[in-house]
């Protein structure tokens, strides 16, 4: 049983900052590619930023150079920086990963979402 369970979201101000956490953790074997994606209220799931098990990220281009993912592999644990927020990046963050368990199953894991609200 592997489980990603999130921590961090919350309602900021526009140019505000939030820092999401998303902790992975059961029958860990390898964990590989760690993201974040976001659904707004009647939009797709959308990437926001991925980052591999050698800390190479890649970002959505709406959030470049304000948004920061990173990862603590001895934590099995991903982080969303997100600085001078938007108020169109509100929406429900989800916590992804690519985890082959000790049953040496591979698969992609979701996390149940949490909610970032930009308002003033």
């Amino acid at each position: 049983q592997v489980q990603l369970v999130e921590s961090g979201g919350g309602l900021v101000q526009p140019g505000g900052s939030l820092r999401l956490s998303c902790a992975a953790s059961g029958s860990l074997r390898t964990i590989y590619v760690m993201g974040w994606y976001r659904q707004a209220p009647g939009g797709q799931r959308e990437l926001v930023a991925r980052i591999n098990s050698g800390s190479i990220p890649n970002y959505a281009d709406s959030v470049k150079g304000r948004f920061t993912i990173s990862r603590d592999n001895s934590k099995n644990t991903v982080y969303l920086q997100m600085n001078s927020l938007k108020l169109e990046d509100t929406a429900v963050y989800y916590c992804n990963a690519d985890i082959r368990s000790t049953d040496w199953a591979r698969r992609d894991y979701w996390g149940q979402g949490t909610q970032v609200t930009v308002s003033s």
